[in-house]
């Protein structure tokens, strides 16, 4: 089973950056995939950007432009570079790998309020 370790959520200004981390631990042959999901109250958990095998990458409408997502192979992590953030971004952030399973992070908390 493969573990992962979030950081780097807090409470910031709107327009401001947060840097979201992402390091998986465990026995994995390969990354598929890693991403992050949010979830804010009331609301679904939603995909916000994937990184697929390493190389491609897909983001939510909503934070195209915005959010930038990349990953160190060597070091198994994932980054989410959040900038320009909004009060709608606002949310848990949850990390996810596909290694031919699944495993998610605990979640950390982005908080966008002036």
């Amino acid at each position: 089973q493969v573990q992962l370790v979030e950081s780097g959520g807090g409470l910031v200004q709107p327009g401001g950056s947060l840097r979201l981390s992402c390091a998986a631990s465990g026995s994995m042959v390969s990354i598929n995939a890693m991403g992050w999901y949010r979830q804010a109250p009331g609301k679904q958990r939603e995909l916000v950007a994937i990184i697929i095998s390493g190389a491609l990458t897909h983001y939510a409408d909503s934070v195209k432009g915005r959010f930038t997502i990349s990953r160190d192979g060597a070091k198994n992590t994932v980054y989410l570079q959040m900038n320009s953030l909004k009060s709608e971004d606002t949310a848990v952030y949850y990390c996810h790998i596909n290694y031919g399973l699944v495993s998610w992070g605990q979640g950390t908390q982005v908080t966008v309020s002036s």
